[in-house]
């Protein structure tokens, strides 16, 4: 596989953390907004256990 794909993967699941933590560090977190970033991190995680 291309490492630049590979690479752009760890990018994009290293913003989506990013994206949880923040909506976690906020007083009144939104349940929906972190199922979906949670998935979301989930599908990048295993594209990149296939590759």
């Amino acid at each position: 596989m291309d490492t630049s794909h590979v690479s752009a993967l760890q990018l994009k699941h290293a913003g989506i953390e990013r994206q949880l933590h923040e909506e976690l560090g906020r007083p009144s977190p939104d349940a929906a907004t972190i199922q979906t970033l949670k998935k979301r991190k989930l599908k990048l995680k295993e594209e990149l256990l296939r590759h």
